[in-house]
This record gives C-alpha cells, structure tokens and sequence, in this order.
C-alpha cells in the first residue's frame, strides 16, 4: 500500500491528539482511502514532557528544518499557533513542495492572503479546518456542502471561554469576576483571557468564515470588536427578565451593498437556537438562499474533537494526492452584490440601554429629550427599585437607530448631572 508521509510542528495537547488518532484509527483509514497515513516526523521545543500518547523517540526533534528540508514529507501540519515562526514554516514548507494543514486561525485572519496566493502558485492546498470550531466542519461545509449558496449572513459563537462566562452568568448567577474566575480553575480559561473576553479570537475565526462565504479576506482593523469584560450581572439579569439571552456574537451580514463585519456582546431572542448555546459550546448559524437557515453546533475546542478536524484535512489532502488532483481549496469567488466594508458607525440596529440615575423627578424627561433629538424612538422602559446607594437603573430597549446618532445621544446623556455612571448600550440581533 502506498504510503503518505506527516510532519508535524507542534507537539502539544492537539498535536498528540493527532498523532494518537492517526496510531488508533490507523486500520480504519487505510480501509477507507487506500492509502497508508504515516508519521514521519515530529518536532516540537518539548521532546522529553510525557504525552498521552507513545512515540518512538526517533521520531522526535527540536529542529524544524528537518521536517521541512525532508523530500519525503508529503503533508506538514503546523499546530504551534502565533504568527512567527509558523508563517516561515509553512512559506518554507509550500516551497519545498510540501501541502499543509493548520489549525492557526491568528495567522491565517492575519496573512491568510499571501499564504493562499502562495499555495496556489506552487499547486499546493492549505487546509484548516480545525481553526474555526475546532471539530464542528464549517469550513469543508461552506466551501463543499454549500457551494452553491449566497449567503445572507453568518452569527457564530465562536469562543468558548466567552460563552462559558456568559452561561455562568445566566445560569448560575455569578458576576463577570466569578465566572472568569470559575473558568480559569476548570481550565477553560487562559491565565491570561484577554484575547477570549475581548473577542479578538472571535474576530480571527470570523474573517475566516468571511471569506468563505463572501470570497473577502477583511483585515482585522476593519473588523469591529467589543468584548464581554464590560457586562455586569445586571445586565444578563434584566435582558433575562425582557426575554433575551446575552451572547457573544461574531457577525457576517449583507446589507444591501455592503458587508457588516463585527464581534460584540448581542440581545439575543431566548426562543432562537443561539440562545440556548451554553458553556464551551460553540455554534454558527447560517442564513443561505438555497439551503435556509442552518445551525452548526458543538465542541468549540478539547483535544480530540479539534484533532478530528485535522485528520479530516490530511485525509482530505491524502486523497487527493492519491487522485493526482490539485482542487485549489480557496478559490473563492467574491460576492458581486458587496461593493464595499460598513463602518460600525454607519450600521443600524436595536438596542439595550442601561442608564444609572439619581431618583429625581424629570431625569427619564431628560433622558427621552435627548434621543428625540437624535431621532432615537423608545420602545420600552422600565425603572427598576433605587439600590443602597439611592441610584435607579433605567432599563431602555429602543428601535432601530444608527450606531453614530445613538453614540452622539449617550455621550450628551452620560454628562447629565443625574446620571451617575456611563451607560450601558448592547446591540440586539432579532435573528
């Protein structure tokens, strides 16, 4: 039987869950491609840390010019995450005419474009599934299963520690503090969670979808991201009371001729499907004109399930090497009908607002004056009971408004002299 031969940098927690797939599942893949996966070589900083799988110590370096100058590698997978040095790897990889499967979401939001162009010149794929969802197949679903569709919009809860806060919130009744603090000592969260709480992990996995399905690599500037660091308790208690869940949202949406493109904390109906999303699960639903609307749900990380998006790329890559093809997998082609990026400024949406006011007579008057100014039309108010330090949440949902006119109307509303903390503005996404 023929034999396709893996290198692999990056002998971490999903680098060992590949390697243990390939050596358990090894009869069963070969059953079902013909073909014989085999690990050539590993290379990783740690080659002496005891992992949950076995390998003969000679296949294992510290040097990656060895897998890379290696003419009998067929397929190297990059699983080190960051930018550098994983973007020379894999640059220096494609030029020894190797295919390459990543799991790099940052470096592929980030230099995706070049790496593409640079595959495709050499006749070569970059497959990655695992960088989006970890073993939920979006990406072989966009670019395969759905390859005939226009897409209207794509909403994905695409962190898990986010979701996982958020869950606790709602669920458990926790603050912000104790939530991330349960989260770090289950280890779902990072010692250091910036980049899950304020959504630029999101933001990395949503210009991946992006492009799939509006064939736009966006950079990551014009990409609007707010993250969850600034919801209180309060705010998931009163949205639960006005029949919404808060969930961190990462949104791909056509309007018109334009392409919105941001990550936020969203109002989210409690009767849609997102809402009931919890924990570290993760979930993208699609809204396309052929197929509907589609939800794709599970396991946004763990070991295994993310090492089973990677064997599905190598097997993916093994079959065609077989076949002797070369099926360019982003030949994406861009949506004629997007002629240009919206500005968070220019999008219009519904809103939560949470105000914290003296309890004097004419403050809501005040308040409503302003955004009648701005032609900012209330939908519901609600008072809620003065707390110990006499000051009263004001709980507004409005219609739909422009962000910029909303802004121009908080900014006057929070120098008030009866308003006593910035208000709190959380954009709703009647999905």
């Amino acid at each position: 039987m023929k034999k396709i031969n893996v290198g692999l940098i990056g002998f971490g927690n999903i680098g060992s869950g590949v390697v243990k797939i390939l050596r358990d599942k090894k009869s069963l893949l070969s059953d079902k491609i013909g073909l014989d996966i085999n690990i050539r070589k590993i290379c990783d900083q740690d080659i002496t840390s005891k992992r949950n799988v076995s390998v003969d110590r000679a296949l294992l370096t510290r040097n990656p010019r060895e897998l890379i100058e290696d003419p009998q590698i067929d397929i190297m997978v990059e699983l080190i995450g960051g930018v550098h040095p994983a973007r020379e790897f894999i640059i220096d990889s494609l030029k020894k005419g190797k295919n390459i499967v990543t799991a790099n979401k940052a470096l592929l939001a980030t230099h995706g474009q070049e790496l593409f162009t640079e595959a495709s010149g050499r006749g070569k794929n970059i497959y990655f599934e695992a960088s989006v969802g970890a073993g939920i197949p979006i990406i072989k679903s966009l670019r395969e299963g759905l390859v005939a569709n226009k897409f209207d919009s794509i909403l994905g809860i695409l962190n898990g520690t986010s979701n996982y806060i958020l869950s606790s919130m709602s669920g458990d009744g926790r603050t912000f503090e104790e939530a991330l603090k349960e989260a770090q000592k289950k280890g779902f969260a990072e010692k250091d969670p910036t980049l899950d709480i304020e959504g630029m992990d999101s933001a990395h996995k949503l210009i991946l979808l992006t492009y799939l399905a509006f064939g736009r690599m966006v950079n990551i500037r014009d990409v609007f991201i707010e993250g969850i660091s600034r919801i209180s308790l309060a705010d998931v208690n009163y949205s639960k009371e006005l029949g919404f869940e808060i969930k961190l949202l990462a949104i791909a949406q056509r309007e018109g001729e334009d392409l919105e493109v941001r990550v936020h904390p969203t109002l989210v109906p409690k009767d849609h499907l997102l809402a009931s999303v919890d924990g570290v699960f993760n979930a993208i639903y699609v809204e396309g004109d052929l197929a509907g609307d589609l939800l794709f749900y599970g396991p946004g990380a763990g070991q295994l399930s993310a090492a089973s998006a990677v064997v599905s790329d190598i097997v993916d890559l093994t079959k065609d090497i077989k076949a002797g093809l070369f099926r360019p997998m982003m030949n994406t082609v861009g949506d004629k009908s997007v002629k240009r990026l919206r500005r968070i400024d220019e999008s219009f949406s519904r809103y939560y607002i949470r105000f914290t006011a003296l309890d004097k007579p004419g403050v809501l008057a005040k308040i409503s004056g302003v955004l009648a100014k701005f032609g900012i039309s209330i939908s519901s108010v609600t008072q809620k009971e003065k707390d110990k330090s006499q000051l009263v949440p004001i709980v507004m949902l409005i219609h739909e408004t422009r962000e910029r006119d909303l802004r121009r109307a908080l900014n006057i509303i929070d120098r008030l002299e009866a308003i006593k903390e910035k208000s709190v503005a959380i954009r709703m996404e009647e999905v």
